[in-house]
């Protein structure tokens, strides 16, 4: 567990001997999993990022540990995706029980031809660990240890922001700053923004356990159980013999006290039925669903925690805020290359809002089921559980917790409508499918590989000669990507010719039976939040 100790070295920056502050394109606030994917993804893009963090050390506790599929695939574009899932426990099964009897299980990904699993569990100390060294090796992106932001303060072009450091205070200007400084940001203070939303009474305790265990790898959830009866309980499997256990406690119950070892342990023994194991870390938390009204502030942008909250079940904490970032990323980087309209950032807020609401959506109902506030919802929980016993359709209304999935963006005003007939295929503002392909020399890959960065025009039909400047063409058919399985005819809706134009973060921007070079110009501006584009692309 040497990565949750590790702690970096404060250096002083050539900037803090400025007399006036220096300016900087994209200045990051928060070094935690959401900052670390936005500083590399925008140094990846070009685009000069520097990183603030208030502390000089990984957060500790394990706090956040799964890590969804279309996560890691950000995570593999970013570049450290592998020793991720190396070191991780990669799972897709899981089980949901009612007292002692089992009520259904579950596969997140039951079919083949995707290059990562449906979830990894790794605590969050080694993620945040994985994406520092990455952050290290990308070029452009200044990472500054000790830097803690005490001022915030907006102007008409740009952003000064006031530091502390152990060398005493500076300041610095930025196009754009993006607080990533979680849950209690302290820039969300500075600008006097608030949460809406909902906070529950009931209180659940987190306690990661070293123990060897014949568990198998599955997500396990329990209603009413024997050993803790009345509440819930969630199992799961971390790397190196640690195991997760979420404990339902009384809304009245005092957090100080539960969290001491001799109330903690014996709730875990009961569980276990043993007591061979040894406390890692132990917390209390409430369930939380809340989001800042808007995202975007002027040149003040909130991702992550600092911007929306919802409830551990699901795991859409973390997961949720690696995709706002990977969502602002090419947007900064298209602004700051002068490629984008006015209203690219805007679209940010509101596709995240979207995201955010989704989540916010699936977090509430999943509390309300788990946690019944009335005797009402929980005579309607136990008739639902009580059928769900006997008969499948009633599963469906089982909720321990809807995991993790990407958002399609259905309101967005950057995808362009169908103007063809689809029976299949993800439609415009959706996440993309993974696929088992071949390069043209035979050998294996998958369509998440060999996607190049930036905006892709794929191609299953005729070429088209004429594509705009910044948009790489990528071939499906003879002499080009092959679909040994049929997986992407299948998954893209590829039974005649079909093209689709895809963003930067691998949503669809368009997609056209029989497109010409005017129609995917015309879907490229839109994109970019631009009104019109000349048909050279420029």
């Amino acid at each position: 567990m040497t990565a949750a100790f590790a702690v970096f070295p404060y250096r002083k920056s050539p900037d803090q001997a400025r007399s006036e502050p220096v300016r900087h394109p994209v200045v990051v606030i928060g070094a935690g999993p959401v900052g670390l994917s936005l500083a590399i993804d925008l140094g990846q893009q070009g685009v000069p990022v520097v990183l603030l963090d208030d502390s000089d050390r990984i957060g500790e506790g394990s706090r956040a540990i799964c890590f969804a599929k279309k996560t890691l695939e950000i995570f593999d574009r970013l570049g450290c995706a592998a020793p991720m899932v190396d070191k991780g426990v990669s799972w897709s099964r899981g089980r949901v029980f009612q007292r002692e009897g089992e009520l259904y299980a579950f596969d997140l990904l039951p079919e083949a031809g995707h290059k990562m699993p449906a979830f990894i569990n790794l605590q969050q100390f080694h993620v945040e660990k994985m994406l520092i060294d990455r952050a290290l090796a990308v070029p452009g992106l200044d990472l500054r240890w000790k830097n803690r932001v005490v001022s915030v303060m907006p102007a008409m072009d740009h952003v000064e922001i006031a530091i502390e450091t152990p060398d005493g205070p500076y300041r610095l200007r930025a196009d754009h700053v993006v607080a990533c400084d979680g849950a209690r940001s302290p820039v969300r203070g500075m600008l006097g923004l608030d949460f809406a939303g909902e906070v529950f009474e009931e209180q659940f305790l987190i306690a990661d356990v070293r123990m060897h265990g014949e568990y198998p790898t599955e997500r396990w959830f329990w209603f009413d159980p024997p050993f803790h009866p009345g509440g819930s309980a969630l199992l799961h499997r971390q790397p190196d013999d640690i195991w997760r256990i979420d404990l339902q406690l009384p809304a009245s119950a005092d957090a100080e006290f539960e969290k001491r070892p001799e109330q903690v342990r014996p709730r875990i023994e009961r569980m276990l039925g043993h007591a061979r194991f040894d406390l890692e870390w132990v917390s209390i938390y409430r369930f939380r669903c809340l989001r800042l009204a808007r995202f975007v502030h002027g040149r003040v942008i909130f991702a992550g925690d600092s911007a929306h909250q919802v409830s551990p079940f699901g795991a859409r904490g973390a997961n949720s805020g690696v995709q706002d970032a990977e969502n602002l990323a090419w947007k900064l980087a298209a602004i700051h290359r002068g490629r984008a309209g006015p209203a690219l950032l805007q679209s940010y807020d509101l596709e995240r809002g979207e995201a955010a609401d989704e989540n916010i959506g699936h977090s509430t109902r999943s509390t309300d089921f788990i946690a019944p506030q009335s005797l009402a919802e929980r005579m309607l929980r136990d008739a639902a559980l009580a059928l769900a016993r006997r008969h499948d359709f009633a599963k469906r209304m089982v909720n321990s917790g809807r995991l993790s999935a990407p958002t399609a963006y259905r309101q967005s005003p950057l995808s362009t409508p169908d103007a063809e007939s689809w029976s299949a295929g993800p439609a415009p503002g959706a996440p993309i499918p993974d696929a088992r392909v071949t390069r043209p020399d035979g050998t294996a890959s998958f369509l998440s590989e060999e996607l190049p960065a930036g905006f892709v025009w794929l191609e299953a039909g005729p070429a088209l000669p004429d594509l705009p400047e910044g948009v790489t063409r990528l071939r499906l058919g003879p002499g080009a990507l092959g679909d040994p399985a049929g997986e992407m005819a299948l998954r893209f809706g590829l039974d005649s010719p079909g093209f689709y134009l895809l963003r930067p973060d691998r949503h669809v921007a368009a997609r056209f039976r029989q497109p010409d070079a005017a129609r995917l110009h015309a879907a490229f501006a839109r994109a970019h939040a631009l009104a019109s584009t000349p048909a050279s692309g420029a």
